[in-house]
């Protein structure tokens, strides 16, 4: 779609302010009651979704163009969909967050990449990994000595995708002893090899459609090729780039993350806890893990107008609101490791605050980035809880580098800790 197809979109939103806070009902108190970051940070309406519809259709009715100020707003919105779980719960038939991106592929289109944007979108298409820096060459070092199976020579049970993340930060470590683990379990666990690359979701989170579908496709087809059925990752944004965005693209095959899986080998007794861990832990809902971890649906249909006037869909179309993320998968693995106590933040599964890393945010919105990330560390703090606990890399470390009074942890790292 092009920014123009979204125009009756943006003229039927009616400026309630719903995609500034979480609904109403979930609301435990006013300083944590709000749900988009951008808004908050910033306290102007444009940076909120309503803005943004506002913006657009400015853009489309050709009464302005972008201008540095603009584009910034683009570039801040962490892509959390927030917005959009917010939005229907009183309407229908608007999309805040394909909307969204639609509207920063548009303002990339004519207003021009920022440098932060360009070293990174550079980098997935050279080293085909979004962490500017690293070498492709490089990335299958994590792996070296694991029992993994080639895809491509030996039958496998999953195929093991470990996202940027753990394949070249310090996480890497985390991510060899899961692979330990599930080998433990007698799991055939394979993977890509030398086609291994970065999901490209975020390149989607930052508007860079179509580099995203290149990537994406060439992803599929090294799965495809493989014939192995179910891919786990430990990385909430790769689970949502194989699970949601590629689902359109072709690719029909199981997505889990890892908790997911652990979960299952969990119930089964293939994994058995020895060490009692005496903590008191919140856990951290993932944006791209529980609300938009939604499955894809596949939809081929049109909108019309009843009268000329309530719109319907024929036929009737998915409804992504959040509510069927993966919410109870990390809860269960949480509450099955021996003395671990867990208790709930205000703002939970799809009404969970950003960790600030979303939409390229890290990199092009350093300071909104880590003050995001600082106000939820205060909210996880208000818990008592000794630990947050998040189930993706991306709110990892940008939970380590606010710095804020609780200590976070990957949970895998709490499900090794107690075998």
């Amino acid at each position: 779609m092009a920014l123009i197809d979204y125009k009756p979109m943006m003229e039927r939103c009616s400026n309630c302010s719903f995609c500034k806070w979480i609904p109403l009902d979930k609301i435990q108190s006013v300083r944590y009651g709000e749900n988009c970051p951008s808004v908050v940070y910033r306290g102007f309406n444009t940076y909120s979704a309503r803005g943004r519809f506002q913006m657009g259709l400015a853009v489309v009715n050709e009464e302005i163009e972008y201008t540095d100020k603009m584009a910034e707003v683009t570039r801040e919105c962490l892509a959390c969909g927030s917005c959009d779980v917010s939005c229907k719960i009183c309407r229908y038939n608007l999309e805040p967050l394909d909307y969204t991106i639609e509207l920063k592929a548009d303002a990339l289109a004519k207003h021009g990449v920022s440098p932060e944007q360009k070293e990174i979108i550079n980098s997935l298409s050279a080293e085909k990994t979004m962490l500017a820096g690293q070498k492709k060459a490089n990335r299958g070092a994590w792996a070296e000595g694991l029992p993994l199976l080639d895809v491509f020579k030996e039958k496998a049970d999953i195929i093991f995708f470990p996202g940027c993340k753990y394949s070249y930060s310090d996480a890497s470590q985390t991510a060899r002893e899961a692979v330990k683990l599930l080998d433990k379990c007698g799991v055939k666990v394979g993977w890509l090899g030398d086609a291994d690359a970065c999901c490209a979701g975020r390149a989607w989170q930052m508007g860079f459609v179509d580099e995203f579908e290149t990537q994406a496709q060439r992803n599929i087809s090294a799965i495809k090729k493989s014939g192995v059925g179910t891919i786990v990752t430990p990385c909430a944004d790769c689970r949502h780039a194989l699970g949601r965005l590629c689902g359109p693209l072709g690719l029909d095959v199981e997505i889990l993350h890892i908790t997911e899986y652990l979960e299952k080998l969990i119930s089964s007794g293939a994994i058995n806890f020895s060490k009692n861990l005496d903590i008191t832990v919140t856990y951290h809902d993932p944006c791209h893990l529980g609300r938009q971890g939604e499955p894809y649906v596949p939809w081929d249909g049109k909108e019309e107008k009843i009268l000329n006037q309530v719109q319907i869909w024929t036929p009737s179309r998915p409804r992504y609101n959040g509510a069927y993320g993966i919410y109870d998968a990390p809860r269960n693995v949480i509450k099955s490791i021996p003395g671990v106590k867990l208790v709930e933040m205000e703002r939970i599964r799809e009404y969970s605050w950003c960790c600030g890393a979303g939409g390229g945010c890290s990199d092009a919105a350093p300071e909104l980035s880590e003050w995001t990330a600082a106000q939820r560390l205060d909210e996880a703090s208000s818990t008592g809880a000794d630990r947050l606990i998040t189930a993706c890399p991306w709110c990892k470390q940008n939970f380590d580098s606010a710095k804020g009074g609780v200590e976070t942890m990957d949970i895998l790292e709490l499900v090794l800790a107690a075998l």
